[in-house]
């Protein structure tokens, strides 16, 4: 088992309520979606598997090691968990803060130690990859939206993660660069990677993911199990304020 989710509660500092009383289970090689309208808590969740917040109730636990504020004390655990685990923000903006795209690329293989051969065979491999070696040269500031979310997303391959969670990644893309990254997650399945998406785009989820958590709006899970089923199921979507 790659994550086991123990009757998580959030709540944020403000005393207002992220999630309540979440259990689920992931396993290596898993292709979930997190569906549920703005304000469910599809990123709260997000956060909680990369180790960004908390709970304030249950466990969150990473192949047995319970992901608290304690527990990333350790350099070594938060090494191997942050080289494990890599997350793209919905706001590429908040992500992208190198001169280049290849020093962006760069910087997650340095942190890692790696030396310069290997940082330089990281990047260039990824960008083969992700098909943006003409992006290499250019200052992110002056990037497309769609550009700099293929960055965000190249900056967090080149850690070569096994889990990779990205929150709302179809959000605002025009239709050839919503193809490039359904296509490009589809290539991440055929390596063996795990993803999580958040989302709401219940079309293009179809093309990513097999799997389903449905969180209600008062940030419960409705469902969770097979996408197809939950897709069918309009009474429950209705429910959740998806159609």
């Amino acid at each position: 088992m790659l994550f086991e989710i123990r009757t998580v509660g959030y709540r944020y500092p403000d005393g207002n309520l992220g999630l309540r009383d979440i259990s689920w289970q992931l396993d290596p090689g898993d292709r979930w979606v997190i569906l549920g309208a703005n304000g469910s808590g599809k990123s709260t969740l997000l956060r909680l598997l990369n180790g960004l917040l908390f709970s304030s109730e249950g466990e969150t636990v990473y192949r047995g090691q319970n992901l608290t504020e304690h527990s990333f004390k350790d350099p070594h655990f938060t090494a191997q968990f942050r080289r494990s685990v890599g997350f793209v923000f919905q706001n590429a903006d908040a992500q992208l803060f190198n001169s280049t795209v290849r020093e962006e690329l760069e910087y997650g293989p340095r942190q890692l130690g790696l030396n310069d051969q290997e940082v330089a065979e990281r990047v260039e491999s990824t960008l083969a990859f992700l098909g943006i070696q003409h992006l290499s040269d250019r200052p992110p500031f002056r990037l497309s939206g769609g550009e700099k979310r293929k960055v965000a997303l190249a900056s967090v391959l080149t850690i070569n993660p096994d889990v990779i969670l990205l929150d709302e990644p179809f959000l605002g893309l025009d239709p050839r660069s919503q193809k490039w990254l359904v296509q490009t997650v589809q290539k991440l399945h055929e390596v063996g990677k795990t993803t999580v998406i958040a989302s709401h785009d219940l079309e293009t989820v179809r093309q990513v993911a097999n799997r389903a958590v449905l969180l209600s709006e008062s940030h419960e899970v409705l469902a969770i199990g097979d996408l197809t089923t939950i897709l069918a199921n309009e009474s429950l979507l209705s429910e959740a304020n998806l159609i």
